[in-house]
C-alpha cells in the first residue's frame, strides 16, 4: 500500500515537472519574476545564512581543537580540519536542509495558500499554464542563486573560526591560517557548488509540488509545508550520498 502511494505520487511529480518546464508565453514575464523570486528566496536568505555559518565555524574550531589537542598532531590541523568540514558538508549539504525550513516552507505556503484562494484556478481558466507561471521562475532563481549562498557560507563559517582564534588562547592566528592554506584541494569547492545546485532543485521542486497540489483550507496548506519540507530533506540526505560516492571517489 505504501509503495503503491509512494509511486503514485512520484508519478504526479514527474508529471508535474514536465508542465513546469513548459516554455514561457512571455519570456518578458518569467525574466521579470525570476529576478523577484532571487529577492525573495536568494537575497533574503543571506542574513540566516551569515548568522548560522559565523557560529558554527567558531564551534568547529573549539571542537576540533578540543579533541584532537595531542603532541602528535600539528597544531595547524584545526585550521585544516575546519576548512574541509566546511567545504565538504556544512556549506553544502547542511546550509541546505536548513534551507529547506526557510525557502521550502515559503514556496509551499505561498503556492498552497494560491490554490485554496482560487487563484491558481483562475490562471487555469485563462488559458495560463499555472505550474509553469508560477513555480518555473522560483526553481531558476534558487538554482542560479544557491552557489552565491554556498560561496558565502563557506567564507563566514572560515571567518567564524578565525574569530575563535583572535578572541580565544585555543590556538593562533597563525597556525590557524596555515591549516587553512595547507594541502588545499581545489576539487573539494566545486564539489560543494555541484552538490547545491542539486539540492536547490530538490527543494523548490518538492515544495512546490505539494504546495500545487494542496486540498481543503489553511490547515491543509500548514501540512503541506510541512510535508514539502520533510520530503526535500530526506531527498537531501539520500542524494548527499550518492552524489558524495560519484564525485569524490
Amino acid at each position: 500500500m505504501i509503495l503503491t502511494e509512494s509511486l503514485e505520487t512520484f508519478g504526479r511529480y514527474c508529471m508535474f515537472l514536465w508542465r513546469v518546464f513548459a516554455i514561457p508565453e512571455r519570456w518578458s514575464v518569467f525574466f521579470k519574476r525570476t529576478v523577484q523570486e532571487v529577492a525573495k528566496l536568494g537575497i533574503d536568505s543571506i542574513p540566516l545564512v551569515i548568522i548560522i555559518s559565523l557560529f558554527i565555524g567558531a564551534v568547529i574550531a573549539i571542537q576540533m581543537q578540543l579533541n584532537i589537542a595531542s603532541p602528535l598532531i600539528p597544531a595547524y590541523s584545526v585550521g585544516l580540519a575546519t576548512r574541509d568540514i566546511v567545504l565538504l558538508e556544512f556549506s553544502n549539504s547542511i546550509l541546505c536542509l536548513i534551507l529547506a525550513g526557510k525557502v521550502g516552507s515559503n514556496i509551499a505556503s505561498e503556492i498552497g495558500t494560491m490554490r485554496v484562494t482560487e487563484q491558481i484556478d483562475a490562471l487555469e481558466i485563462m488559458g495560463i499554464n499555472s505550474a509553469s507561471y508560477l513555480v518555473m521562475p522560483k526553481l531558476f532563481a534558487f538554482v542560479l542563486f544557491m552557489p552565491v549562498l554556498v560561496v558565502l557560507c563557506m567564507g563566514t563559517s572560515l571567518i567564524g573560526g578565525y574569530g575563535v582564534a583572535i578572541f580565544t588562547d585555543l590556538i593562533t592566528v597563525s597556525r590557524y591560517v596555515y591549516g587553512l592554506q595547507a594541502m588545499f584541494n581545489e576539487w573539494y569547492v566545486w564539489y560543494a557548488l555541484i552538490k547545491s545546485l542539486f539540492f536547490a532543485f530538490i527543494i523548490a521542486s518538492t515544495a512546490s509540488f505539494y504546495g500545487y497540489y494542496v486540498k481543503g483550507g489553511a490547515l491543509d496548506v500548514g501540512k503541506a509545508s510541512t510535508q514539502g519540507v520533510v520530503s526535500s530533506s530526506i531527498f537531501i540526505l539520500l542524494f548527499d550520498v550518492i552524489l558524495t560516492k560519484l564525485l569524490l571517489q
